[in-house]
């Protein structure tokens, strides 16, 4: 994952964990993809510029699987981030057991962006035990206590929808779709290329980095039903339901999924966190996002 020409959201994270090492210092050379399209064939390609890369005194992979895998091919120290699609597809997915349990065993470190990360990963693959490193993403959700007072009411029905605003997360579609209801508030809690394209057409934008604001926006905001990613830069959609359920002022509140992850175990897990409906597909066409407003809009009323 890289940013490029087609895709320049793709990998920010990794561009700017790259930034901050040449600051310091280090050489680094780049074997990475900076697309989405090609499908599984593009690993073909990750794994020849993998071995066409000068051998490194240290090889980082953003990825348990499949990046992780190709990385040793570089045969040096590997230190590997787990992600929680990493850690949910242990077990879920036939065959990636074993191959995740090859890179955790061989890496020199593997790194986690949470406690409940480390502890879900050791819990399901033990050879990670000792090795698996907590980098926190800063995120402290006991300041999320039951005790914020919400400041104002949006406008009824309010939906809340918190994400990347990017084309592939279907921003632009949502407000369209939400304007044939012709009543009511939308408002977008995030940051990315179309919010300038969102505010010009009216439409309330709130910014929020991470998980950790979009809970604090929905605790202050109080909407009558949330839209929210499964997966956010610094914890899953599944933890900020999680909190949303917990806090007095928004357990009440709609929660309805935004992603492309289909399986069966996800759709368990986020019901199980306190989402009620899904946009199961991306893109999502107009017509899917106007059936699922509409049908909250009307049970709000």
């Amino acid at each position: 994952m890289y940013p490029g020409p087609r895709d320049p959201d793709l990998g920010v994270f990794v561009r700017q964990m790259e930034l901050a090492l040449r600051e310091r210092g280090h050489e680094i050379d780049l074997a990475v993809l900076d697309t989405r399209s090609g499908g599984k064939r593009r690993y073909a390609e990750l794994a020849r510029r993998v071995h066409a890369a000068p051998k490194p005194d240290v090889v980082y992979a953003h990825f348990l699987v499949p990046s992780g895998l190709i990385a040793l091919k570089a045969d040096a120290p590997l230190v590997v981030t787990a992600h929680g699609r990493d850690v949910r597809n242990i077990g879920s997915i036939l065959g990636i057991s074993p191959l995740t349990a090859i890179v955790v065993r061989r890496a020199a470190a593997v790194i986690a962006v949470s406690d409940y990360l480390r502890r879900e990963l050791e819990c399901k693959l033990p050879v990670a035990r000792g090795k698996t490193s907590v980098i926190d993403s800063g995120v402290d959700l006991e300041r999320f206590s039951p005790s914020v007072a919400t400041e104002h009411r949006l406008e009824s029905p309010a939906f809340l929808c918190v994400g990347s605003l990017t084309r592939r997360k279907n921003v632009v579609r949502l407000a369209d779709a939400f304007a044939r209801i012709g009543e009511g508030s939308l408002t977008f809690v995030g940051d990315g290329p179309l919010r300038a394209q969102l505010e010009g057409e009216g439409h309330s934008v709130l910014e929020a980095a991470n998980g950790a604001v979009a809970i604090q926006r929905a605790t202050a905001e109080s909407p009558n039903f949330v839209l929210l990613d499964l997966y956010l830069p610094d914890m899953n959609g599944l933890e900020v339901a999680r909190t949303l359920r917990k806090t007095p002022v928004t357990r009440h509140i709609p929660i309805a999924g935004w992603t492309v992850d289909c399986r069966a175990t996800m759709y368990r897990e986020a019901l199980a966190a306190g989402y009620i409906d899904f946009c199961l597909d991306k893109p999502v066409s107009v017509a899917v996002i106007e059936a699922l407003v509409e049908k909250h809009a009307k049970q709000q009323c």
